[in-house]
């Protein structure tokens, strides 16, 4: 079975690329670019790994983050933050994501961060 990851990205370009490298790396991807969308979904499945722009329209990423790990439904899933502003990582190391990411990123290093937190899970 396919792991799904729910990419909460603003950047439809940075949400492009990310949805592309991991639904052919045999990810299922859900993509949101406000929190406002991504609680809309959330109704209807719940992902295995949560990506999260901390700069958003509705939102911050450290906040939901705070949100996520905090909720009874979603605290088990992993998280990673993503951001390309320096002081956002000391932020969310508040909150506890799983992972941190700055941008600009690699994506072989994204990747990685993923398979480590969820395992390998590339379907042929």
């Amino acid at each position: 079975m396919k792991k799904r990851i729910h990419v909460l990205e603003d950047d439809k370009d940075i949400a492009f690329i990310i949805e592309f490298l991991l639904k052919d790396e045999g990810y299922e991807i859900q993509v949101s670019s406000t929190f406002s969308e991504l609680k809309t979904k959330l109704k209807d499945s719940i992902p295995d790994l949560f990506i999260l722009d901390v700069m958003l329209p509705d939102g911050n990423g450290i906040d939901i983050c705070r949100d996520l790990k905090t909720d009874v439904f979603t605290k088990h899933i992993p998280v990673i933050v993503m951001s390309a502003n320096v002081r956002s990582k000391e932020l969310s190391e508040s909150v506890s994501p799983d992972d941190y990411i700055s941008k600009p990123f690699d994506l072989d290093y994204i990747e990685s961060r993923i398979k480590r937190l969820i395992g390998e899970k590339k379907v042929a």
